[in-house]
Parts: C-alpha cells; structure tokens; sequence
C-alpha cells in the first residue's frame, strides 16, 4: 500500500492539533505525540521534523515495540564487535544515525524500565554509549515519541519512568479520532476514493451512494483513517461498473460464511455457528434504541438500509438479494416500491 503522506481534514478538531505541531515544529524540544491507533502519530512526526531546522538531516525511526527487549538497547545505543554473541562488528544506533535529525520513537510505552533508564540518560547528558564501549558519543538528537497508551497513567502504576516522562512531555499533542472529526469522514471518502479510482485507471469517478455514505457517517471507525482508507479502496477496486455510485463497502474484509469459527466451533459433534443468520438480527445489536422517538419511521428507516445494502452486496441483481433475506422476488419488488428505491438512489 502507497504510504500516505499528507493531511487531508476540514474539521476544527482535526486543523487545531495540526497547527499545534506546525507551532512546535521550530523549537528542538521533545514532543510526546498520543493518539489511538490510525490517527496519524507518524505524519505528526514527520511534520514536526519538515518544519523545524533539523529538516534536512535525517529522521530516523524505531517502532519500540518491533524489537525483543533484548534488542532494543542495541538498536537505540548501537554496540561494539563482540558486545554480545552474535555481534561480529560495530553497529551505529539510532541515537547515532539520527545525529543533527530527529528521533521518532513509536510505540513508546513498549520499552522496558531500563532502556527507559539509559533513554533518559541520553536526552539529559546528550551523549550515548555504545553497549560493549568505554566511552560515551555526543550526539545533538531531538526526540519525537508516539504511544496510544495513558503514559501518566502508567507513571502512576509504576510501568513507566516518571522521569523520563517528564523530561518528554514539553509539548503534548493528542490527534483526535475520526469519530470527533465532524465533516472529516465526508472528505477523506471522496479523497482516498478518487485516489483508487485514478490508481484503476477509471474514466469517471462515480461516488458512493447515499446509503453507503451514511453508513460511513455512521460506523465509529475504530482504526481512525487508516481503517477507513482500507474500506474506501476496497469498495473501489471491488466495484466493477465505474459508470454508477458504489452501493457496497465491506467494513469487515474477514467477515465470510467460510470463516475459521475457531477450536469450539471444530469440536467433534460441535454445532457450527450458523452462516445464515439474518442481516437484519445482526444489524439491530448496533442501534441506538434511545434515540427512538417514532418506531414505524425507525423500522422503516432501518428496512430500508437492509434492502439497499443487500442490493449493493449483490450488484443490484434483485433475485440473488431477495434470497439472500428470504423474500419472494415478488415481496422484494414490493419492498422497492414500498420505500422508492431505484437503483440510482
């Protein structure tokens, strides 16, 4: 997947956290950067990298929690020929590569006490040692750190150096998820979809239709925008008539009748979970009951996004849709004049 590199966002939320950073990008200070998975954590750094005097040296990146903690030492630290068994010559660490640059450092709340511990020793004193040296580096390094975890909370339970913390925490930036960024949703559809088209080679960009678009405002996103660029492409590229609105999106891409149902499932003489459970009865766990002021407008409502999301599912062959919620094609075709559907809506 082409990495993506630039903001794409109207919201207050989404805009004010981005000129927080564009703000704190001058000064060589470190950076704590939070945010739930998705979010964007890494094109924070790299902004925070571009805009700062540091942006034409190196910027150098370790995802903390890619590495055994055996390891990270001496990935952060580097380490001489014969530090340890398997070291046959020098390594330069990050802390080294990354020297007049910038430290990104993801997954933060993976690294175990006492890397934490020589971590800080590094951000105080500006130098690092190599592990299997005498002598300690200088190294001018300014560290940028990402984490979806509560650190302060962590700090408080004792997992996570109160120190260092502190030492990190001179500007803290916390991206918003996509559920808080009104009119955000709308935008990244229509930008990451035309993206997929274009990349297709298609001639015209068709659109999602309203239901799919209402169920993009609707579903909570809980992998932010990097879920929903992975459902808009996937829709896309899966959609075969490019002359007519995309009427289907797949939320789930492991959701399938064929689908591992796991070791209860595959017990001798178990009863398999059942591949045929109504759409409707799986839909209705995810209604907000509460906010129900007129039952027949709501029933109504709700029939009618099961008919146009069974319709999409199955390109708008009306016989393969009325099968699959075990209707007539007759009761079908009523459904369809019952709620105005067509297949342009």
């Amino acid at each position: 997947m082409e990495r993506e590199n630039q903001f794409v966002g109207q919201s207050g939320a989404f805009l004010d956290t981005v000129e927080r950073a564009s703000r704190a990008a001058g000064l060589s200070r470190p950076v704590l950067v939070i945010g739930e998975r998705g979010t964007g954590k890494e094109l924070i750094a790299e902004r925070l990298h571009r805009l700062s005097t540091r942006w034409d040296e190196p910027l150098v990146t370790l995802n903390c929690a890619a590495l055994p903690e055996t390891l990270i030492e001496a990935e952060l630290f580097g380490h001489e020929a014969g530090a340890f068994t398997g070291a046959t010559r020098a390594r330069a660490g990050r802390f080294e590569e990354a020297d007049r640059g910038t430290l990104f450092l993801d997954e933060l709340a993976t690294l175990s006490m006492a890397a934490q511990e020589r971590l800080l020793r590094a951000i105080e004193y500006g130098e690092v040692t190599r592990i299997g040296a005498s002598r300690p580096i200088r190294v001018d390094v300014r560290i940028v750190a990402a984490t979806n975890e509560n650190l302060p909370d962590l700090a408080d339970k004792g997992r996570f150096r109160a120190d260092l913390l502190d030492r990190l925490s001179f500007e803290v930036i916390t991206l918003p998820p996509l559920r808080e960024r009104e009119g955000d949703v709308d935008v990244l559809v229509d930008y990451f979809g035309r993206r997929m088209a274009a990349e297709l080679a298609w001639n015209s960009w068709p659109g999602f239709a309203d239901h799919v678009r209402q169920q993009f405002e609707e579903y909570a996103w809980p992998g932010n925008v990097r879920e929903l660029r992975n459902v808009v492409e996937r829709a896309v590229y899966r959609w075969d008539n490019w002359e007519e609105p995309i009427a289907h999106a797949v939320f789930d891409p492991f959701d399938s009748p064929w689908a591992p149902k796991g070791s209860v499932g595959n017990m001798v003489g178990a009863k398999p979970a059942s591949s045929s459970e109504p759409s409707a009865q799986r839909e209705t766990a995810s209604l907000s009951y509460e906010a129900i002021s007129d039952l027949k407008a709501a029933v109504d409502a709700h029939e009618k996004a099961i008919l146009e999301h069974s319709l999409g599912k199955h390109r708008w062959n009306q016989r393969k849709a009325a099968k699959s919620l075990g209707l007539t094609y007759d009761q079908l075709r009523h459904c369809l004049k019952k709620h105005d559907i067509t297949k342009t809506s």
